[in-house]
């Protein structure tokens, strides 16, 4: 009998900001390994998740939402967009019944150029009816005629496994790229930060949430608990104020939201201390962004 050849590939996730990629991600992985919230450009990164049987390994990968860059940090956010269309063997492009087609045609006419398996998801069809949904099915045939088209709930977790199906189908035969028992490429410390940045996220509004960047200064790991302290960075005075809030009341909260979050993300009980500092302008600083793991080219 024939052994069963493996397969293995980059499945890239790629749409503009809020439709859903990072809730859609974590479904596929099965894993929260991308932080999620209602409000746009939560992810900054391109964070990898990867899913292994004895047949396969998809090695998925969530994107920052493209939009036009204002600062340097959006600019590599875009950056990290703009290479998932590079080396992916399947990319997943995601939009939802709310946002407009032609959201942004730059980035479309791009996609639309590629030669590789095309998977365009329509998200959240919950929120719309029949009727309009099959125009939209319509209009994106005719934007994207090579795409594979599928309506999801990745919130409701509707057709997701219909759609990671198809991808297997689609992953090219080759040897696995990472170690069979590995879920992601981002180091332990980087979920610490994300967690922190998630709950800055939740907390506070306006523009403060956007300033803040999480760096793990300690992870000490010992045999019953974490040791973990990290600076909360802003860039304005008034910005840190917020943060820390009234006595402190803001911060000890978003302490106490991260803890639980990190404890359950290692399964282990966490002491985490967090303080804020201010590093002016750091959205525009190379030397910052670098630091940061937001690589420039």
């Amino acid at each position: 009998m024939e052994q069963k050849k493996h397969r293995s590939g980059f499945v890239n996730i790629v749409g503009n900001p809020n439709v859903g990629k990072s809730t859609l991600m974590n479904r596929l992985v099965g894993e929260k390994i991308s932080i999620i919230t209602a409000k746009a450009q939560t992810t900054r990164h391109r964070i990898i998740g990867i899913v292994n049987t004895a047949d396969y390994q998809a090695v998925y990968s969530d994107t920052p939402g493209v939009l036009r860059p204002n600062y340097k940090l959006q600019e590599q956010m875009l950056t990290f967009s703009l290479s998932a269309l590079q080396d992916a063997d399947v990319l997943v492009y995601v939009t939802d019944v709310v946002e407009k087609v032609d959201k942004n045609d730059e980035f479309l006419t791009k996609v639309k150029q590629l030669d590789l398996p095309l998977l365009l998801l329509i998200n959240k069809i919950d929120q719309t009816t029949q009727e309009k949904l099959e125009q939209l099915v319509l209009h994106w045939q005719i934007l994207l005629p090579g795409a594979e088209i599928y309506p999801i709930s990745a919130l409701n977790n509707f057709s997701v496994d219909v759609v990671q199906k198809r991808i297997l189908e689609l992953l090219p035969e080759s040897p696995p790229y990472f170690e069979k028992d590995a879920l992601t490429d981002k180091p332990a410390r980087f979920f610490v930060a994300e967690i922190i940045r998630e709950k800055a996220l939740l907390l506070y509004q306006k523009e403060v949430p956007y300033a803040i960047e999480a760096v793990v200064e300690e992870f000490l790991e010992e045999k019953d608990i974490i040791r973990i302290r990290a600076i909360i960075l802003v860039e304005r005075d008034t910005q840190k104020g917020i943060v820390i809030g009234h006595k402190g009341e803001s911060l000890k909260k978003l302490g106490t939201m991260a803890r639980r979050d990190i404890e359950r993300f290692f399964e282990k009980k966490i002491y985490l201390q967090l303080y804020v500092k201010v590093e002016k302008d750091w959205r525009n600083r190379d030397n910052l962004l670098r630091t940061f793991g937001y690589k420039l080219d």
